[in-house]
């Protein structure tokens, strides 16, 4: 059930009234600003964006919301299964409306990711996990620059 709300939310020209349910599906309030990010955020389809870039968004929208509200936001929509958080080095978060198993191209100098597709790579031989461990997921970011940089 959560994951069709999630791939309908990844929809462009998604109305208000389907972002309330997808919120309401993943267990949070539709809180104003909640529902206003969440429009902003998932207008576009799947996409990466940092909070920072959200709050400039957000701006342009003249919704008037904090950058710490917007993180917090980001947070709560990713432990709701909503986003992925693709942490790029220490200090560099982007989050990933496309919640599906992928990897990631980072693109050095532009500060952009972009996904790999599925078929374009192979994960083989991962090590145990510890005794009473599981593997959750594996994230691969491979790291591109311009030719000549």
């Amino acid at each position: 059930m959560r994951m069709d709300l999630v791939r309908k939310a990844n929809r462009a020209d998604k109305r208000p009234s389907e972002v309330k349910t997808m919120l309401r599906g993943a267990g949070l309030r539709p809180t104003r600003q909640r529902l206003a990010l969440a429009e902003i955020l998932f207008a576009q389809g799947n996409r990466h964006i940092s909070a920072e870039e959200l709050h400039d968004e957000a701006m342009d929208h003249r919704v008037p919301v904090s950058l710490a509200t917007v993180y917090n936001t980001l947070h709560q929509f990713t432990e709701a299964g909503l986003l992925r958080e693709v942490a790029v080095d220490g200090s560099k978060t982007y989050f990933d409306t496309n919640v599906d198993d992928h990897h990631h191209f980072f693109v050095e100098g532009e500060n952009r990711i972009v996904d790999i597709p599925v078929s374009g790579l192979r994960v083989h031989e991962l090590p145990e996990p510890m005794p009473g461990m599981e593997i959750a997921r594996v994230d691969i970011i491979v790291r591109l620059r311009r030719i000549g940089s």
